[in-house]
């Protein structure tokens, strides 16, 4: 009777109200969610972690990429590329934005790319909202024409045809067949358009995965693992590229299948059909646009060649610090000296004084020469006004909320109470996992879904021998495979406002993405997950939390039965 008014005099039980607290605020948004992560700062011992300033390092170079645009110039030239079918262009806007999304925010390649592929489905089809004026005309019309028992052919885009030397039962056959192709049409116009707007936000949820820094979730992953386990130091850039990238690329490719064919991009029936005039113009309006739009943005200029040049530098700096396979440039300083968040921000930094237009260096030679002031690839202005200060702030709350539940106790407690999951198989809790975290972030925040989740998967993991990353990992990347409701994610929200998705549409197509998403993950997670992780044994440092956990149990249920 008394246990639960004792608990809360404890430290464990005191985390846990701030715990709760937090959840119940982010959860129902009560306040911002950024205000909401402020909270650690007055009731918890720890903020920031380096893991915080590689965040930063991501979000100031994507926002030197947005500023000279960059990424725009990128899109457009892949869509190119790819060509213009729709399944091609389907398969180029998926690629495109999971590419971006990789360095850009999901939100923020989502935005950026949905504007561009209405241009070219309006290049494709016309505008949208004409298809109803068109259906209602042609009732109209047709009921006109029998109540005057005469019949006509419909004169509209999708067919033209001659009826003159026919007699009345050839035009009523010819009228029937032509208003069927119509309807056909119609359909397949109206398909496609929401196959195009669907897969821009599912390829920016993939997409984020593929890197450290490509969304919140996989950067609150590394900072817990560094405060529940500070001898762990097999994920860093590099080794997540190694997992991630293969996995979103094999994701990525089944999901385009799957949109593809459920709009109509891919006809299975149809290969050898060949495509009507319409189609075939159409195709060659979009492919202007894309094109026209293209040359807009000019010849390349000194500063995209720059940001290209410095995003480069970043990726492949960050990919061949430490590798893991092989030793990484960072073996020839001191261990410890050289993590991703310094490598990140020494980059950024020059972003800050390198000159946005071709240096001259007359005025070496020529002391007459004028000296006027180049401006920077990027200023602090723009900085302050693009990067999202309020992840990092929910960083900086997640990654305290987790080193309050280590330090008071409660996730030891939480582990107590985990015994009859004890009997579970590795691989079947990896699957569960997913599956509970791939629902309870269709409604909550993934970043959120994850600050909560991932201690319980810590202390889940040692009760059932198994390396935490085990289990940390599933539930990491599971949490970003929110594709069955708009308010799963910010991406899924700005498709849904176009007004041409139904919340019908992203719900039959995100099922089928969420069950792809999960049994994915789970042979990854079995497969070369395994050789990169080290996943096969119970790592030492994982060893150490569990003797230290254990002690640290006996002491919270001595003390709490002196309570009782």
């Amino acid at each position: 009777m008394s246990f639960f008014p004792s608990l809360l005099l404890l430290q464990e039980g005191r985390c846990l109200y701030v715990i709760l607290l937090m959840a119940l605020y982010w959860c129902t948004e009560a306040l911002p969610l950024a205000v909401t992560a402020l909270l650690p700062i007055v009731l918890c011992p720890q903020y920031f972690l380096d893991t915080n300033f590689l965040f930063l390092s991501g979000l100031i170079m994507a926002s030197a990429i947005e500023e000279w645009n960059l990424h725009r110039r990128i899109a457009l030239r892949v869509l190119m590329l790819v060509g213009v079918q729709p399944a091609r262009l389907i398969l180029g806007m998926m690629l495109t934005t999971s590419f971006l999304s990789m360095w850009l925010s999901n939100t923020a390649s989502t935005a950026m790319m949905l504007p561009i592929a209405n241009a070219i489905l309006k290049s494709l089809f016309g505008e949208k909202d004409t298809s109803k004026d068109m259906n209602r005309e042609n009732e109209e019309n047709q009921a006109s024409l029998q109540q005057n028992k005469l019949y006509t052919v419909p004169t509209e885009m999708q067919f033209l045809a001659s009826t003159e030397d026919k007699d009345l039962t050839e035009e009523k056959e010819v009228a029937s067949d032509a208003l069927s192709d119509l309807k056909k049409e119609e359909e397949y116009k109206t398909n496609i358009w929401k196959g195009f707007l669907i897969s821009i936000p599912y390829a920016a949820s993939i997409g984020g995965t593929a890197t450290l820094t490509g969304t919140a979730p996989n950067l609150i992953l590394l900072g817990q693992l560094k405060s529940y386990f500070p001898e762990c130091d097999v994920v860093n850039f590099g080794s997540w590229f190694m997992f991630a990238f293969p996995l979103m690329l094999i994701f990525l490719l089944l999901g385009w299948l799957w949109i593809s064919i459920l709009y109509g991009g891919i006809n299975l029936r149809g290969w050898r059909t060949k495509k009507s005039n319409i189609r075939v113009d159409a195709e060659a309006r979009a492919r202007e646009v894309i094109k026209e739009d293209y040359q807009k943005l000019g010849p390349t200029k000194f500063a995209e060649q720059a940001i290209f040049f410095f995003f480069c530098m970043f990726a492949i700096m960050l990919f061949s610090r430490d590798p893991k396979f092989i030793p990484g440039w960072a073996s020839l300083f001191a261990p410890g000296f050289i993590s991703d968040a310094v490598t990140g921000i020494t980059i950024v930094i020059i972003l800050f004084f390198f000159p946005s237009q071709k240096p001259s260096f007359r005025w070496w030679f020529d002391l007459k020469a004028p000296n006027t002031e180049m401006q920077p690839l990027l200023t602090w202005r723009k900085a302050q006004e693009t990067v999202p200060w309020n992840i990092i702030l929910l960083l900086g709350g997640g990654f305290a909320m987790a080193k309050g539940c280590e330090e008071s106790g409660l996730s030891v407690w939480i582990g107590g109470r985990l015994h009859p999951l004890e009997g579970v198989p590795p691989p079947v809790a990896v699957i569960l996992i997913t599956i509970v975290i791939a629902l309870f972030t269709e409604f909550a925040s993934n970043t959120a879904t994850i600050i909560i989740f991932l201690p319980v998967l810590a202390e889940l993991a040692i009760r059932l021998k198994v390396n935490p990353l085990y289990l940390m990992i599933p539930g990491t990347i599971g949490c970003s495979y929110a594709f069955m409701l708009p308010v799963s994610t910010p991406p899924n929200s700005i498709a849904f406002a176009s007004g041409h998705l139904m919340v019908k549409d992203m719900a039959r197509t995100g099922l089928l993405m969420n069950l792809m998403g999960v049994l994915l993950l789970s042979l990854a997670m079995n497969t070369w997950a395994k050789s990169i992780f080290q996943l096969g044994t119970f790592p030492a440092w994982a060893n150490i939390h569990a003797e230290n956990a254990t002690s640290l149990l006996t002491a919270v249920e001595n003390v709490t039965l002196s309570a009782l």
